[in-house]
């Protein structure tokens, strides 16, 4: 009995230590709101990656110079900091995006593979992608959202609701193998380089008459259609922004599916 029950406790144990660590990406796009403030159009803005319970797990973005170093608080402590400079190198910022204060309100993409700052898989479950953005001095010119998603085994694909600070907004968690695989019984298409620098992909298949590439936001942003060919053909997405997009591929009986990166 004693063998029995020592056998109990060392399967509980074991059980207990063994969290899901699913593979993936998360994509995420934001257009900043375009406000003025004593400088114009100039900002500073951070974006992490967060527990649910808020505990910091990854830095993404941060963009920030000597005169607005006390502009991100939120982030600064959150990262390892003090409030008052988020320029400190102890503020983690490894393989973060980062730069001086910015000078114009434009559009930007974030790409996470599920680490932590260490490199290291992060556990599966709820995790949020937090924003914080200054554009003048003291609490009413600043704001900090976050936005909530699952990783995990499944896509957990998001396009919130604009607000005042923050539009176009998308989100996008594809766990490793998410989207559609080569199959005999589809048809077959090859799409390379992927992720694409310059946002220039060539597909190679055979019989193909159509294909269609979609965002995030399931908006179509490139439609090709043409007499069936064998060989290679470009699919050039170099106008759009930084991201995930979908390309539909089909011979008019058979389609495929592929999911691709933009990462110029």
């Amino acid at each position: 009995m004693k063998l029995l029950f020592t056998s109990f406790i060392a399967l509980v144990f074991v059980s207990s230590s063994v969290v899901a660590q699913t593979a993936g990406n998360l994509s995420f796009t934001f257009t900043p709101t375009s406000h003025t403030g004593y400088q114009g159009t100039k900002n500073v803005l951070a974006v992490w990656i967060q527990s649910s319970t808020g505990a910091f797990v990854k830095t993404k973005l941060r963009y920030a110079g000597n005169s607005t170093k006390d502009h991100l608080p939120t982030w600064a402590v959150n990262a390892g900091g003090s409030a008052n400079n988020c320029l400190s190198t102890s503020c983690n910022t490894v393989g973060a995006t980062t730069g001086a204060t910015l000078a114009s309100f434009t559009t930007k993409t974030i790409s996470w593979d599920g680490t932590d700052k260490n490199g290291v898989l992060v556990a599966d479950g709820v995790y949020k992608v937090t924003i914080q953005e200054c554009w003048n001095h003291g609490s009413a010119y600043t704001t900090t959202v976050s936005y909530t998603f699952t990783k995990g085994p499944n896509q957990d694909i998001q396009t919130p609701a604009n607000d005042a600070n923050f539009t176009n907004v998308a989100l996008a968690w594809n766990p490793s193998g998410a989207g559609v695989e080569e199959d005999p019984t589809i048809l077959q298409a090859k799409i390379f380089p992927n992720p694409s620098t310059s946002g220039i992909f060539t597909i190679n298949s055979e019989n193909a008459t159509q294909l269609e590439v979609y965002n995030l936001k399931g908006e179509q942003v490139l439609i090709d259609t043409f007499d069936q060919f064998s060989g290679s053909k470009t699919i050039d997405l170099s106008a759009q922004p930084i991201g995930t997009y979908f390309v539909y591929v089909t011979d008019g009986k058979r389609t495929s599916k592929h999911k691709i990166e933009v990462i110029k």
